[in-house]
């Protein structure tokens, strides 16, 4: 084998990278998901704050 071809085969810089960018992609998707699911209860419980002091006045 050429030292180049070798030198390729055994380089494993690229697989490093690649295995940090799936953890920060997969972090990514959690917060995403988290965020979500929070405005989704948030505005649910302030809709029914909303109509509690609607419903007072």
């Amino acid at each position: 084998m050429t030292p180049l071809i070798r030198r390729f085969l055994t380089d494993v810089r690229g697989a490093t990278a690649i295995e940090y960018g799936l953890i920060c992609g997969l972090i990514f998707l959690v917060i995403v998901t988290a965020v979500t699911l929070f405005s989704d209860r948030a505005t649910a419980i302030f809709n029914h704050i909303s109509s509690t002091i609607a419903g007072v006045i």
